[in-house]
């Protein structure tokens, strides 16, 4: 671990010196970040989240329906168009509005629309990892009262 000390109240973390509880834990959760955003892995995230969204011009849907459809979607219905003997739930942008899964048979479409879902949950794991390093690491360095909990 970095050298960190604590001076009258504020405190010197890498380079930085006299700096509030708040500004430690700031420079503390851009280090976590850098730490967790640098791998293939955030890449494959952000594909996952960008390839799942409604960004293809399509027939016309219904009401209910999420206008357009994705690249993943797209070229999973392509490759496993394959009809299923059950039925799976699924979420596009318009069913989450209404907190309803759409169900399919349809093996391409529960994998074109389980695409994005699968980029939010890496997302959100990301993020979480993130804080819960980031506050772990400020606890074993902020002093009394300074401490998150």
């Amino acid at each position: 671990m970095d050298t960190v000390e604590e001076l009258n109240g504020t405190y010197f973390y890498k380079g930085i010196s006299n700096i509030s509880a708040g500004e430690l834990f700031f420079w503390i959760l851009i280090d976590k970040i850098d730490e967790q955003m640098s791998g293939i892995g955030d890449l494959a995230t952000v594909a996952f989240i960008l390839l799942g969204q409604p960004t293809q011009g399509t027939r016309r849907k219904f009401r209910t329906a999420t206008e357009g459809t994705s690249v993943a979607s797209i070229y999973a219905r392509r490759y496993l168009d394959v009809e299923l003997p059950f039925r799976l739930p699924t979420f596009t942008n318009k069913s989450l509005t209404y907190l309803k899964p759409m169900w399919v048979n349809n093996l391409g479409k529960f994998v074109g629309r389980a695409v994005p879902v699968v980029g939010w949950t890496l997302f959100a794991n990301d993020v979480a990892t993130i804080f819960y390093k980031a506050t772990s690491t400020y606890n074993k360095i902020a002093k009394g009262r300074d401490k998150i909990w």
